[in-house]
C-alpha cells in the first residue's frame, strides 16, 4: 500500500474513463463511479462535522465510521469483492439503540437546523442518503453485496440520532417543524 498514490496525475482519465481496484475500466460516470463518489463525499462532510465540537466518544464513533466509508469505497470499486461485513451493521445497529435511548421521543418532524455541528450531522444523513440511492442503483446494474446497502441505511439513521445528540451537547434541543405554522 505504501507506493499506491506515489503518481496523483497519471492521465489515464483523460478519454472519462476511471480504473476499478481490480485492474479493470469504467466509464467515470458509471453507476459504479457514481456510488464510490457520492460515498467518498460523505466521508468529506463526516471530515466537516469532526471539525466542530462533540463529546469525545461521538467523536471516536465518527472516525470509525470514516474508516468503514473508506473500505466500502474499496468494496464498491472491486467487482466481488467484499469488505463490509454483518459486524459493521451490528456496531451501527447497537450505536443507534445506545444513543436514541438518551433521547426525548420525538412527537412531532423536526427541521435540519440547531447548532452548526447538528446541521452539519443532518447534511451528512442527505448526503447519505443519496449514497444509498446510488448504492441501490449500482445493484440494480451489477451484483453487489447488500451490506453496503444496509450499513449506509443504518448510518443515514444514526446521523438523524446524532443530530440530536449534537443539538443537546450544544445545549440546545431539536427544532421542531411547525405544521400548523401561518404561511402567508
Amino acid at each position: 500500500m505504501g507506493n499506491r498514490l506515489s503518481k496523483i496525475a497519471t492521465r489515464t482519465g483523460d478519454g472519462g474513463t476511471t480504473g476499478l481496484g481490480d485492474g479493470s475500466r469504467t466509464d467515470k460516470d458509471s453507476a459504479r463511479i457514481t456510488a464510490i463518489g457520492e460515498v467518498d463525499e460523505l466521508n468529506s462532510h463526516l471530515g466537516l462535522l469532526l471539525c466542530e465540537d462533540m463529546p469525545a466518544d461521538l467523536r471516536e464513533e465518527l472516525v470509525t465510521i470514516q474508516h468503514d466509508l473508506f473500505d466500502l469505497g474499496g468494496e464498491l470499486c472491486i467487482p466481488g469483492f467484499q469488505m463490509i461485513k454483518d459486524a459493521h451493521v451490528e456496531r451501527l445497529d447497537a450505536l443507534l439503540a445506545s444513543y436514541n435511548a438518551t433521547l426525548p421521543p420525538l412527537t412531532e418532524f423536526i427541521l435540519p437546523a440547531g447548532s452548526r455541528a447538528a446541521a452539519q450531522a443532518h447534511v451528512c444523513r442527505t448526503v447519505c442518503r443519496r449514497a444509498e440511492r446510488s448504492i441501490v442503483t449500482l445493484g440494480k446494474a451489477e451484483t453487489i453485496h447488500a451490506l453496503p446497502r444496509q450499513y449506509v441505511n443504518r448510518l443515514s439513521d444514526l446521523l438523524f440520532v446524532l443530530s440530536r445528540v449534537l443539538n443537546r451537547h450544544a445545549g440546545g434541543s431539536d427544532v421542531l417543524w411547525q405544521h400548523e405554522r401561518q404561511r402567508g
